[in-house]
């Protein structure tokens, strides 16, 4: 009889990190950094965005008691202002249908019930509004009526009118591709912007959306001097998505987690451009995956790891807010052509899950029936990349600080930031990326204040924890040592 060697499973030693800051203070991180991106499709149904759908409204008010709700997204180019129930609507041209766009044949009416139902959204929620403006098929004409109800409707909660969605892709779809360029844009947006500041004269605009091509910006910002007549302009604006579409193999969890070298690229082009006009940046529109997201990516914890360091980022390098892309099934289905991608790739696409499944905020139910005192009873749910959002946003109001993780051998997926509060304190916010490595820290003595965790990557629940109690640590004369566990982001309290 053969016996076989007995054998003992070690447990490896975790890899060690030093964290040291800088004294020399960054950016501050404006009160409404945060921001949610949706369809202005959403507004076909004025009972969404309401006071009386309490269950959004609380979970906007929990996610950030002063944020920026972005209507825009591909759908802005398809709607039309309905100004009187006896309007009709306009006969527009045949369009070119695009792979991943609206179909051209999409048209959908804004009505202002929808408008006076968002500024009673707004006042409930405490956010403001960044409200997009049709460009793909607007008009002088018809976009200054809309503008000018939505100007005088929404009085302080207007943050910025938006004009145009993704202008650097007209080309594909609702212009001709020989003559579509940064000048011809220019002119374009100019046209409609001058006349909405001719009749909403406190009007301030953001531009110019792109997708993806961020060299729009500083294009923009070397002709921008000789332009005379310029709208008040106070941020320029671009997309970001980490990739897609789902059907990419590649587009996995370790490609969210990893450090996407583009956010720096875009982040140079961006704020050097916006310096030179005397602006800021907003990234207006992004996610994990674009069209509408992907099962087992966007919906699952590592998305919410994803989404705090992504903000964490951009607060380090001096943006002025982020919204990230969500909504309804349906609008975002049509603005993707009218089909959730991700859906095709799943194994049984009626199995639960977020519609899309990229969105911060899942809606489940219907907005049909009502509740007590006529409040709408849909459940709202606030997904793994809003958890993740929820954690990033104990930086709101602080002021960056440069931070370095210093680690000894192989590096590991941990990231970390740090801010000094109004009160001189300090926090830092680090992110242990890894599946199932942990690492010990040793920092400055602290008090931790909250937790980030799931229990698995692809867990399909994130949660934010205000912590009671020390985190286990032990102190000595080199500083404060602790181990993060894998898959999980702390905020520390520097003593």
């Amino acid at each position: 009889m053969t016996v076989a060697p007995l054998s003992f499973a070690q447990t490896p030693l975790p890899q060690t990190a030093r964290l040291t800051l800088a004294t020399k203070l960054g950016a501050v991180v404006p009160q409404d950094f945060i921001g949610l991106s949706y369809e202005v499709m959403q507004l076909e149904d004025p009972t969404f965005f309401s006071p009386q759908n309490i269950g959004l409204v609380q979970q906007f008010r929990a996610l950030a008691p002063h944020g920026v709700l972005r209507l825009g997204g591909n759908t802005s180019e398809f709607s039309w202002w309905k100004a009187t129930s006896t309007d009709l609507p306009p006969v527009r041209p045949n369009g070119i249908k695009d792979d991943g766009e609206p179909d051209p044949n999409t048209i959908y009416a804004v009505t202002p019930e929808a408008i006076r139902t968002l500024k009673g959204f707004l006042d409930a929620t405490g956010w403001t509004c960044i409200y997009g403006l049709n460009l793909g098929y607007g008009t002088v004409t018809t976009d200054v009526s809309e503008a000018l109800f939505v100007y005088k409707t929404l009085g302080k909660s207007l943050h910025a009118f938006q004009i145009g969605n993704e202008v650097d892709l007209f080309w594909r779809h609702l212009r001709k591709k020989a003559t579509w360029n940064v000048d011809t844009y220019l002119q374009s947006w100019l046209e409609i912007a001058r006349a909405v500041q001719a009749i909403c004269p406190g009007a301030v605009f953001g531009m110019p959306d792109v997708a993806g091509d961020v060299t729009w910006l500083p294009q923009i910002a070397d002709r921008w001097s000789a332009i005379a007549d310029k709208p008040h302009v106070t941020n320029l604006s671009h997309h970001y998505y980490v990739g897609g579409p789902p059907s990419n193999p590649e587009m996995n969890i370790a490609a969210i987690l990893r450090t996407d070298p583009k956010v720096q690229h875009d982040a140079e082009l961006a704020t050097s451009a916006a310096a030179r006009m005397g602006i800021k940046v907003r990234m207006t529109e992004g996610n994990t995956c674009y069209q509408a997201g992907k099962d087992g990516v966007s919906d699952v914890y590592a998305s919410a790891l994803w989404s705090a360091a992504y903000l964490f980022e951009l607060m380090k390098l001096g943006y002025s807010g982020v919204n990230l892309h969500g909504g309804s099934g349906h609008a975002t289905a049509v603005s993707v052509g009218n089909r959730l991608r991700g859906e095709e790739l799943m194994a049984d696409a009626t199995a639960p899950h977020p519609k899309p499944f990229y969105t911060p905020i899942a809606n489940e139910g219907t907005l049909a029936g009502s509740g007590i005192d006529g409040k709408l009873s849909a459940k709202y749910v606030l997904e793994p990349v809003g958890v993740g959002m929820k954690f990033a946003s104990a930086l709101i109001g602080a002021t960056m600080l440069p931070c370095l993780l210093n680690q000894d051998g192989t590096s590991l997926n941990v990231v970390a930031y740090a801010a000094r509060r109004a009160d001189g304190k300090t926090l830092v916010a680090i992110l242990n990326k890894e599946a199932s490595a942990p690492v010990q820290i040793t920092a400055p003595p602290f008090q931790t204040l909250q937790t980030l965790t799931g229990e698995s990557l692809e867990s399909r629940s994130a949660e934010v924890k205000t912590t009671v109690r020390e985190t286990t640590s032990r102190r000595s004369a080199a500083g404060q040592t602790f181990i993060l566990p894998a898959h999980t982001g702390t905020l520390l309290l520097l003593a």
